[in-house]
């Protein structure tokens, strides 16, 4: 939701949004935690301006008020296809 409104605000419109998320698991304390969380992006996006792309991830990957609940380290890599 938020690289859409990240995207929206630049002036694109993603025809595809493909996101996977791998998680770390790992024992803290007496339990487990989600400790990382990475996401690989694939975003088509005809006439796309690859800059403007990267500038729109990245603001979504630090503004996110989702990502901001988790006490975790959060990364995403992101291809763009146009």
């Amino acid at each position: 939701m938020a690289l859409s409104a990240q995207l929206g605000g630049a002036g694109m419109t993603a025809s595809r949004l493909e996101t996977t998320a791998t998680i770390s698991l790992e024992k803290v304390g007496d339990g487990f935690a989600i400790t990382k969380s990475h996401l690989d992006l694939v975003a088509k996006i005809p006439g796309a301006d690859k800059a403007k792309f990267d500038t729109a991830v990245k603001a979504a990957e630090t503004g996110c008020p989702v990502s901001k609940l988790f006490k975790a380290e959060i990364s995403v890599s992101a291809r763009l296809e146009t």
